[in-house]
Order: structure tokens, then sequence, then C-alpha cells
């Protein structure tokens, strides 16, 4: 079939990742530091918004569920590992297959490492919380911060090795961690309210709330905030990536991008309303044009410290969950294009004792740890953030097509379908999908290339641009190989991998 033959690869794939296994990868994946940051730094990221943050997060909540909604019906078709790459390659175009695939792959891969650069930063404010203050002054040490983030880094490429019982074991325990720890962030909110927090910046700082007064709603900057929030969504498509290691895939798959997303975006709601009950948006705005600010920040005028360093713990814990589950997502990419033969045949090789890709695990370890080295000499990690935005939106926007034109492209597996079977309803929301992310895409490119940099490369869309091209060259000539070797690649890229059956 490729040049991942037999010979190469030394053992196979294992379905032993249950519903809360895949829920837990996906929930992990799209919970990072987003959550306590962006709802209250969009106050200086999109100046004007004010008190409509919730709504533009509702309204973000809307693309996000079209494109969960085709990736669940396309995984109860296709459950194999390198969800996005085997959906578009056998459902639309195999080059678009690898454009969209190979675009999720390189923005996830540069965040990963952006991810690990950050949470150092984070254990640094514990640290200072905890009055921890020879540790703080130690992690603010370049050498000591790079260090630390690739040993994270490289030990969760461990845990994935050791394979799917050992990833969960890990991963689910860290996010039921993670809730508990959130809970504080909405209780707290909700127990107090804006006259009880005026009255403690009062007596810590003498300082007095700015007046509120009437706002009225700017839709260009409503429709600006909503494309900036809709990055929170991002993650549950890792779910798809393990279709190869889920039990009853069919079922499972589709069932757990559903739960992650719900539960995230209903935690996401909560904590944003909760915040926003307790400080008032006028101060929070003010606070982000001087500062950097988090919702630990904000409440800590509220709470003892103790409990604000608990908050600080969970969202330390919400950002280090990020690393196993989207290590898992990148390796699966690769590891399905290996088998394809669109990669080199060894990396879609498997640890015999694990069932594991390790060979993609550690490539990606390889790719996200050179992320983490431009993210410290840079000094700026936004440009790997904004480059993840765009290759996602152009993935999610590439799922919603596929699903549009399955059934006139591929009909036998379409015929697979085995949700949502009604045509007329996939698309409806294929179209949706289509119509919500292309303008959102649209928005997401105009808003970076008008703003002011140092140099053309600080943009996002031109590097984006040319890696994809760079990709485009590795496709065609991987193809040509096949080609030339025999391969009937149109069988290829019609059948999933391995046998015919789920």
């Amino acid at each position: 079939m490729s040049d991942a033959t037999a010979d190469e690869r030394s053992g196979h794939l294992v379905r032993q990742m249950g519903l809360w296994g895949l829920t837990a990868t996906g929930i992990c994946s799209m919970l990072g530091a987003s959550v306590y940051v962006v709802p209250f730094m969009i106050q200086r990221d999109v100046p004007g918004i004010g008190t409509y943050v919730l709504p533009a997060f509702l309204f973000a909540a809307i693309p996000a569920l079209l494109a969960a909604f085709a990736y669940a019906i396309l995984a109860s078709a296709m459950p194999r590992a390198g969800g996005s790459y085997i959906y578009a390659s056998r459902g639309l175009n195999p080059y678009l297959g690898f454009i969209a695939s190979f675009s999720q792959w390189f923005g996830l891969s540069i965040v990963i490492g952006v991810i690990a650069y950050i949470i150092v930063p984070f254990v640094r404010d514990i640290a200072l919380g905890m009055e921890w203050l020879a540790l703080a002054d130690l992690l603010e040490q370049g050498t000591v911060r790079v260090s630390l983030a690739l040993a994270m880094i490289w030990g969760f490429v461990f845990i994935n090795i050791l394979g799917a019982t050992f990833y969960q074991r890990t991963l689910i325990p860290l996010m039921v961690i993670m809730f508990a720890l959130g809970a504080i962030v909405v209780i707290a909110g909700l127990l107090y309210d804006h006259a009880d927090f005026a009255l403690a910046l009062t007596e810590t700082e003498g300082r007095s709330v700015p007046p509120t007064g009437s706002q009225t709603l700017n839709l260009p900057v409503f429709l600006s905030a909503s494309a900036l929030l809709f990055a929170s969504f991002i993650g549950f498509d890792s779910i798809a990536q393990a279709g190869g290691e889920a039990k009853n895939p069919t079922r499972s798959l589709p069932l757990a991008i559903g739960l992650a997303i719900c539960i995230v975006g209903c935690f996401y709601i909560l904590v944003t309303y909760a915040v926003y009950h307790a400080v008032p948006w006028t101060f929070i705005a003010q606070e982000a044009m001087e500062k950097d600010i988090s919702a630990p920040g904000m409440l800590s005028y509220l709470l003892p410290d103790s409990l604000a360093v608990a908050i600080l713990v969970g969202a330390a814990i919400a950002l280090i969950n990020d690393l196993p589950a989207m290590l898992l997502s990148v390796s699966r990419l690769m590891f399905a294009w290996a088998e394809d033969g669109i990669f080199p045949g060894y990396i879609a090789r498997i640890h015999r004792r694990y069932h594991t890709p390790h060979i993609a695990l550690v490539a990606s370890g390889a790719i996200a740890s050179v992320g983490i080295f431009g993210s410290h000499f840079a000094g700026d990690f936004f440009l790997g953030i904004d480059i993840m935005v765009t290759a996602m939106m152009v993935n999610f926007l590439l799922m919603c097509v596929t699903l549009i034109s399955l059934p006139r492209v591929n009909p036998v597996l379409a015929a697979r379908i085995a949700i949502i079977k009604n045509r007329s309803l996939q698309l409806l929301l294929g179209w949706l999908g289509v119509a919500f992310l292309s303008s959102f895409l649209v928005a997401q490119i105009w808003k970076d290339l008008s703003g002011e940099t140092a140099a053309w490369y600080f943009h996002s869309t031109p590097v984006w641009l040319i890696v994809m091209a760079l990709g485009s060259t590795v496709f065609f000539y991987k193809v040509r190989i096949l080609k030339r070797t025999g391969i009937n690649t149109k069988t290829l890229f019609t059948t999933l991998p391995g046998d015919s059956s789920p």
C-alpha cells in the first residue's frame, strides 16, 4: 500500500482508549490558559468590547459547534488514526486532505512548544504566592525556563509512548484536579459582586472602580472579539486523531467530541460570567491596558492568598494538560501520512510492547522543542498562537466542505456514517459551517495583515503560506514516487488504512 510496509512496522495500534480517555483528550487540548486569560485580556486586544465579552463568546461557539458536528459525523464513518487527514483525503481530495492536516499539524506543533514555554511563568507566580522567593528568582532565568519546558515536553512524550492506558491514567486525574480548582473561580465569582470588589479595591489600594456608564454594541468590534474567542474552542479535533485506538469508535468518537465541546463551552461561560459578575468590566479593561491580567489576578482582591494560589495551580495544570493531548494529536497525523506513504515509512512504526507510534511521538517532541527555542529567542510567543488559529480555521473549514462532498466523492464511506444520517441535515450543518468559518477566516487574515509589525515574517498569514508551500512540495513529490513504484493512488486515497471494518 505504501512505503510503510509490514517489515518496517513492529506492531499495530490497539483499540484500548475508552470514552472518558477520548473526552479528556479533547477537553485538555481545549482548556489551556485561554479560560483564565483571553476573556479578560480581550479588553486590550479588542478595545470597546466592554460588557459584551460573554455574548461574543457564545457567538464564537457557533462555528466551533458546526465544525464539531462535521468532525463527529466523519469520525463515525472513518474511525482511523490521523482523523482529519483521513476524512478529507478520502472524502474531498488527497491534496486538500494533506493540506488540512498539515496546516493543523504545523499550528499545533508550534503551539505545543509555546505552551510548554509559558507554563514556567505560571509556576513562578505560584512560587511568589507561596513566598518562595528564591525559587521564583530561579525560574526567571532563561536557561532554567527553557530546560523545564523541554523536560515537560519530553516527559509527556515518554508518557505517550507508554501506551493509551498509562496516558489515560495520567490525563484523567489531572483533568479532574483542573476542574476542581477551576470551581473556586466560579464559586468565588458568584459569591461576590461589584460592590464587594469596589470595597476591597478601596481597602487594599485606596482606588475606586472606574464608572461603568452606558455602552452600545459595535458590530465590527463584536465580530473581531468573536473571531479571537473562537481560538478557545480549538482542540476537540484531537479526539479524531486517536480514531485508530478508540474502543467502539463509531459510537465513542462522536460522543467524545460532543461531550468535550459541551463541557468546555459550559466551563468557559461559567468562568467568564463569574469573574465579570465579581469584577466590573471597566476595571478589567483599565488594568488590561496597563499590564497582562488573568482571572487569578482579578479575584485576588477578594480572596485570601491561599485560594488565589489554588487558582494559579489550576491554571498551570490546565496548561500542562495541553501537552500530552496535543502530542497524541500531532503524532497520529504523522503516523497516518507515513501509512499512506506521504512521509517516510519508518515514522509509522509501532512499538511492539506499548502499541504506540513511538517514532512519530519522538519526532513530534523534537518539533515542539523547536517551538520552545523559537519562543525564547524571539521573545514573543503570540506569532505561534496566531499561526495556530489560522491553521485550525482552514482545517475546520475543509472538514465542513468534506461533509458536503463525501457522498459524491466516496459513496462507500458515506454509507458508513452512523450519526445524523439525514442528508439534508448534513448539508445544512456543512454549509452553515462553511459560511461561518469562511467569515471568521477572512476576519483573522484581515486582522493579521492589517496589524503593524516590525517585519513581514511577524505576520502569521505569510508564514503559514510558506509552510503550506513546503508541505505541498513534499506531498506532490511523494505521490509521484508512489505512482512510479506501482502504487494505485486512486485506491489508496479512497479506502481506509487496514481492513475495511471499523
